[in-house]
């Protein structure tokens, strides 16, 4: 009995020093999930070819308030202005590295297949997608055209873990990777004149007015400006580093962080000027690495994947925790948005919003060579945490006029039906995105392995490593041209 009494006092003890709050359990959560990719990271990405993000989702899922409740981001008060600064800045580092990653020069090479993909490939998407929401959500035309707005872009997030760092990614030509990263880099900042044609048309009174606030305010302030100042800042501030370096003025940590700083001055800058962030970012990455000086310094340090481990991770993981399910139902103000609805706009949404706008202009993009290829770049256009920006900054001007969104949702407006259907339909299609996108890569291998005949088929199921069939591979045809940045020239 004495025994029994003194271990339920000691129970009752280290009952009082234990804390596990929801936060408490998020940390443990978060880094659990990290510690255990870290650990089956090769495994996961070259055996099983799937990617962080929709695992991390999927952590965020079943944590979340849907399931065991234990990740409520809106438990502790997190209000949406969090949300709307927390993915602009994952979205602001992600399309930074991919300025900085790309091979140097890159633009005046391939500015013809990039501009392809960013006006007639982008308008197509923008305008092929507002007609599924408009046709089966049963909206306002100018309420499609914002929400497809915020799903025209290709996320540079999840582009980077399906494309790179991974025997599948090997694959792939060296020249297609780098048109769809280039694509992703720009395409988030690139989709501010969309969202704000329809924003604008919305919200202004006049046609006249209109046409004049889109052409001030969004081409040539937000998106001509924030691309000079992201050029003027990268350009400068290579310069700078390399005088530092060459004097010996800076030491090798602060020389490896200086890469994190001037994406969050970036972004600092982008969004202080409301200017395009994304550009600003872009620009900076891609006028800072302009000569390849810097990636050839750090091409050992791999921090491009270390931060989409520990950052992006994390985002998804957040995302997966905020999805807001009881949006996917019919309400006062969207009768017509239904799961099935939904189901079908992102079907269609991923079968006709980059295909056949891809498949016609093969002839006119030079850096796509074939018809598979055309078919890969077309399916290859995630949707995901930019996504998400997006649609806070539509919620936002939406809400209030601005860019700051209110704490949350507001039950009453007279935007009410646009601001429910934006958010909804452009967080359930992402939530589709990542799970097709993010397991594609392992349906791609499969049927590649299983489309061979059996004395052709690798060891391991879906282990082949040799090229994509129906690419062009050899070299100056697979690869881009000069070296890329962080190659030695």
């Amino acid at each position: 009995r004495f025994f029994l009494v003194s271990l339920g006092k000691m129970g009752s003890w280290i009952s009082k020093q234990l804390e596990p709050t929801s936060a408490h359990f998020t940390y443990l959560i978060l880094a659990g999930f990290l510690i255990f990719y870290a650990f089956l990271s090769n495994v996961i990405r070259n055996r099983l070819f799937l990617s962080e993000p929709p695992l991390a989702t999927a952590v965020g899922i079943i944590f979340g308030p849907r399931c065991l409740n234990v990740i409520n981001p809106r438990a502790w008060s997190w209000e949406d202005v969090v949300t709307m600064e927390t993915s602009r800045v994952i979205t602001t580092l992600q399309v930074f590295s991919v300025g900085v990653s790309l091979p140097k020069a890159y633009f005046s090479r391939h500015w013809t297949s990039v501009a392809m993909m960013l006006i007639p490939v982008m308008t197509f998407s923008w305008l092929i997608t507002a007609s599924f929401i408009y046709g089966i959500l049963k909206t306002k035309w100018t309420t499609a055209l914002i929400t497809a707005a915020c799903l025209s872009p290709t996320d540079p997030v999840l582009s980077a873990a399906v494309l790179q760092g991974s025997k599948f990614s090997n694959r792939v030509p060296r020249r297609l990777r780098h048109l769809l990263a280039a694509e992703s880099g720009c395409n988030d900042g690139a989709s501010f004149p969309f969202l704000y044609a329809g924003l604008s048309i919305l919200i202004e009174s006049t046609t006249g007015k209109t046409v004049r606030e889109w052409i001030l305010a969004t081409i040539l302030w937000q998106c001509t400006l924030g691309l000079f100042i992201g050029v003027v800042i990268g350009v400068s501030s290579n310069r700078l580093l390399r005088l530092a370096e060459s004097r010996s003025y800076i030491d090798p940590t602060a020389f490896l962080s200086f890469y994190l700083l001037l994406a969050f001055f970036s972004a600092g800058i982008g969004s202080t000027l409301g200017v395009d962030d994304f550009l600003v970012a872009f620009g900076a990455g891609t006028g800072f690495s302009f000569d390849g000086w810097f990636a050839n310094k750090t091409k050992s340090t791999h921090l491009p994947e270390l931060l989409d481990l520990l950052l992006n991770s994390s985002m998804f993981v957040y995302f997966g925790a905020i999805i807001p399910w009881d949006a996917y139902a019919p309400g006062s103000f969207t009768p017509y948005i239904t799961v099935g609805r939904l189901l079908a706009v992102l079907l269609l949404v991923l079968l006709f919003r980059r295909i056949p706008i891809l498949l016609a202009l093969k002839r006119f993009i030079p850096d796509v060579r074939t018809y598979r290829e055309a078919l890969f770049c077309g399916h290859f256009g995630p949707m995901g945490i930019g996504g998400m920006f997006l649609a806070i900054e539509a919620r936002a001007q939406l809400e209030t006029g601005e860019s700051i969104p209110m704490p949350s949702p507001p039950r009453r407006h007279p935007n009410m039906a646009a601001i429910e259907t934006v958010w909804a339909a452009t967080t359930f299609v992402i939530l589709g995105s990542i799970m097709v996108h993010g397991c594609s890569v392992a349906v791609i291998s499969l049927a590649g392995h299983y489309s061979r005949h059996q004395g052709e088929r690798a060891p391991l199921l879906a282990g082949e490593e040799d090229p994509l069939g129906g690419m062009v591979h050899d070299i100056g045809g697979g690869d881009s041209e000069p070296s890329v940045s962080g190659d030695e020239d």
